[in-house]
């Protein structure tokens, strides 16, 4: 064995003591979820004289498993791959370069990949994730499916396929997926872990807790064990053992929004309202049209004593139509504790309510009114620089539609706006500000346009709030009705979708399905 390491490692062709070998055992370990076993062998090749271009990509890979960056960088960025590794290196390289948050150099990486194997049904799954965290959704479906296409069988592919179908259609209609790659692979965790998030946010917590106990079976180092029993226990309303389950997996989901929002709301619940703030404060930039962590963060300074915060920060995005009636009720508050009285009054009305209240009656309150604009947080002219230099970034064109529609430009907004749209017709919120400023403009019929097509790409709970004030607005109320109780067939534990349901059957004067919405409501306890 020690000849074989000193001499004849470069050799690709040696029997079980040479490099083909020594791959395959540590990519075996790296299935078995052991980067540990997967990284020994090759860092003990190396010192024993193995070429370290024929071992770079998989002592890449078994460090990236671990998630030690730092050694990762050094280790692929020094050297070159041989032929035979290129395609797993450009996208270890590429993997490494998503986890940091620098998409472009991603992609140039998987264009290196892809030149050597097109056909590696790992690398579509890596493209389709780098895609869709870059807000190309459509293109990101697209990649799942080709790598179905190329391995049917393949556990990651199969997940991202759920993944997918799952943002695009559903709850209900990204189950199968998970459902067949576990027919092949019953205990792979990545598998295991969406089929369990799937099932508990379908309100099926018994079948969630089965899965996670075959997923603490399958792979007990698993962090997001710890994180669905979390999950679990939070919504069984034990608190303090969700929180304490979720500080047992340390950092390891430090970038998980899950696990933020979750984080954000046990903190509140245990009275750390800064910490709260913090933990929401961060997803919030990280998903800018994330409803439910705004909402969350504006309780938490609400709680917090600080309504003039609330009010600066939240009053323009609650009189938006598809406003939670729960946050239109926070503003209003906090209007009133500041003297405020009409504009709290105001507020209240467009709740659907005529004085402060709470629970279930004022969460599901239907009063819809006119889109307003959401003042930008930066000068318009310093907004018109920035989009100067990358008008086609969402991050970039998005604030500078709200500083124009702000300053009353709705015409150059529009034209903004559609650039986005243009440059990124695979992105669903490109779709979503273009619809927007139609809706802003007194275009309901244009604005019902630009969110169906939103819904094509990505159906959530953005989509469906703006869909249903835009048909309705446009003198569509059953049509609105449709589209929301077909979103909540597939989505059936939405809150959202079951509030403007009841809100807008009350309008309609259809009590019986409205006090039968009421009782569901109030099952859920809320």
């Amino acid at each position: 064995m020690a000849g074989l390491l000193t001499g004849l490692w470069p050799l690709s062709s040696q029997a079980d003591g040479g490099i083909d070998a020594l791959r395959a055992r540590s990519r075996a370990a790296l299935a078995r979820h052991d980067p540990i076993a997967a990284e020994v062998p090759l860092r003990e090749a190396l010192r024993k004289g193995a070429s370290e271009d024929a071992l770079r990509a998989d002592l890449g890979a078994a460090l990236l498993a671990r998630d030690d960056r730092v050694e990762a960088h050094r280790i692929l960025d020094k050297g070159d791959f041989t032929p035979d590794t290129a395609a797993l290196g450009w996208r270890m390289r590429g993997e490494l370069a998503m986890s940091e948050g620098h998409l472009p150099q991603a992609g140039q990486d998987f264009d290196q990949a892809l030149k050597v194997a097109p056909g590696d049904a790992d690398l579509w799954v890596s493209i389709a994730r780098l895609r869709f965290t870059g807000g190309e959704e459509a293109q990101a479906q697209e990649a799942a499916e080709r790598a179905v296409t190329l391995a049917p069988r393949s556990a990651r592919a199969l997940a991202m396929r759920g993944m997918m179908v799952r943002a695009r259609f559903g709850l209900r209609a990204g189950l199968p997926w998970f459902e067949q790659g576990l027919r092949f692979h019953p205990d792979d965790a990545g598998l295991l872990v969406e089929y369990a998030a799937t099932l508990g946010d379908m309100g099926r917590n018994r079948d969630m807790l089965a899965a996670v106990r075959r997923l603490a079976q399958a792979d007990p180092g698993e962090p997001r064990i710890f994180y669905l029993q979390a999950v679990l226990a939070a919504r069984a309303g034990r608190s303090e053992l969700a929180r304490s389950l979720l500080q047992r997996t340390g950092t390891a989901l430090r970038d998980l929004p899950g696990a933020m929002l979750l984080g954000g709301v046990l903190e509140y619940r245990a009275g750390n309202y800064a910490v709260a703030a913090g933990l929401l404060e961060r997803l919030a930039r990280l998903q800018p049209g994330n409803l439910e962590a705004q909402q969350l963060l504006a309780r938490v300074t609400a709680r917090s004593g600080d309504n003039r915060q609330v009010v600066l920060r939240w009053d323009a995005v609650a009189r938006q139509p598809f406003a939670s009636p729960y946050l239109k009720v926070l503003v209003a508050r906090s209007w009133l504790a500041l003297g405020q009285k009409a504009r709290g009054q105001a507020m209240l009305a467009s709740a659907g309510l005529s004085r402060a209240g709470g629970g279930a009656a004022g969460e599901a309150g239907g009063g819809r009114g006119p889109f307003v604009s959401i003042p930008p947080d930066q000068p318009l002219g310093a907004l018109s620089l920035r989009y100067q230099d990358a008008p086609n970034f969402a991050g970039v064109a998005v604030p500078y539609v709200r500083g124009l529609l702000a300053a009353r430009r709705g015409d150059q907004a529009r034209v903004v706006a559609d650039r986005l749209r243009d440059a990124n017709p695979g992105a669903s919120q490109a779709w979503l500000v273009a619809g927007d400023v139609r809706m802003l403009g007194g275009d309901p019929r244009g604005a019902v346009a630009q969110y169906e097509q939103a819904a094509t790409i990505r159906f959530g709970e953005p989509v469906l709030r703006r869909l249903d004030a835009a048909l309705r607005a446009s003198g569509q109320p059953r049509a609105a009705d449709t589209v929301t109780a077909r979103y909540l067939d597939a989505n059936p534990q939405s809150l959202a979708a079951m509030r403007l349901l009841l809100a807008a059957w009350r309008e309609e004067g259809r009590m019986a399905e409205a006090a039968a919405m009421e009782r569901a409501l109030r099952a859920r306890g809320v």
